[in-house]
């Protein structure tokens, strides 16, 4: 029967995973049997520089701290070897592991979980595929920059150029304005047109009923 101090131990352990468990975003539980020494170094290192952390975990102990989270569907993957990667970044212990693993079969991704939710392997795989948060914020920062590029070659202009801002309008206004001008003479050529038939109109009539052949008078009987 283990004594007090070890039962002590485990309580201690359980309850930090807890804590764990809690305070990530993301967790996946991997497989790592098989990895040489050179291959799970590399893995850690990987791992650190995306900043999560990542331990080898015994299921026992896994098993109590995920009844106690809500995550108790993980507990029909808790067998053979678990490492459990955890992190605030909801996408980067996904990414790196299933990255890692394209190359190294012998890693294989057994579960994860996200906000306290547990994820299908459809779900986990979808997410190893989302961008990474450095390169969402990348996208972000170029569609920002993008009308804040535009400003600044405009204000550059005017800078290099001498010139104020009022006298680029005026001076878009300008070239803007020969194209409006032959629109406006021609709805002035047709209204003038319009009148001449309008005057002409009243000479046709007279000269219609000048050229009408006078009617003859009865003959006087």
């Amino acid at each position: 029967m283990p004594s007090e101090k070890v039962l002590d131990a485990k309580k201690a352990q359980v309850a930090e995973l807890i804590e764990i468990l809690k305070g990530a975003t993301t967790g996946v539980l991997v497989d790592y049997r098989g990895l040489t020494v050179e291959e799970d170094t590399k893995l850690r290192n990987n791992l650190r520089e995306a900043g999560v952390k990542y331990f080898v975990v015994k299921n026992t102990l896994l098993r109590l701290a995920a009844n106690q989270t809500g995550l108790e569907d993980l507990d029909s993957i808790l067998h053979g070897p678990t490492a459990l990667a955890v992190s605030e970044d909801a996408v980067a212990p996904a990414k790196v592991l299933a990255d890692f693993a394209k190359d190294n079969n012998k890693l294989e991704l057994k579960s994860g979980f996200m906000d306290g939710k547990v994820l299908s392997m459809d779900e986990l795989t979808q997410l190893a595929k989302t961008p990474s948060k450095e390169v969402l914020i990348a996208k972000i920062m170029g569609s920002l920059n993008s009308p804040i590029s535009g400003l600044a070659r405009l204000l550059n202009t005017i800078v290099e150029g001498g010139e104020e801002i009022a006298d680029l309008i005026a001076k878009k206004a300008a070239d803007a304005a020969p194209a409006e001008a032959p629109v406006a003479e021609e709805a002035a050529a047709e209204e003038k047109a319009e009148e001449a038939v309008v005057e002409e109109a009243p000479a046709a009539e007279a000269e219609e009923t000048a050229e009408a052949p006078a009617e003859e008078a009865p003959a006087a009987e």
